[in-house]
């Protein structure tokens, strides 16, 4: 008995640090900054600023858009075509309410 309740505790602990993880604040990582290979690490702390620092879900596109032009410039200086991602950085903190 004692062992499943630690086990339970265990179990919704997990459940909690996992909630409060997937709740936070959004970062720019290789899987959803489209040319992040191609960026020195002083642009991606720059990047992840701007992108949490726009008032409007308008300004952050337009910031994106301008972002994947010069990232797509660069990929295809070393041959490369980037794929546009699925998931954008906008639409990440739109849908964490950052913008109405």
């Amino acid at each position: 008995m004692r062992r499943n309740s630690s086990l339970i505790l265990l179990w919704l602990l997990l459940v909690l640090v996992s909630s409060a993880w997937a709740g936070g604040p959004w970062h720019a990582e290789k899987r959803n900054t489209s040319g992040w290979q191609y960026m020195t690490p002083d642009e991606r702390v720059e990047h992840q600023r701007r992108m949490r620092s726009f008032d409007s879900y308008e300004a952050c596109k337009t910031y994106q858009a301008e972002h994947h032009a010069l990232m797509a410039e660069r990929a295809l200086r070393e041959g490369v075509v980037l794929e546009p991602r699925a998931n954008s950085g906008c639409e990440q903190l739109r849908r964490r309410g950052k913008w109405q």
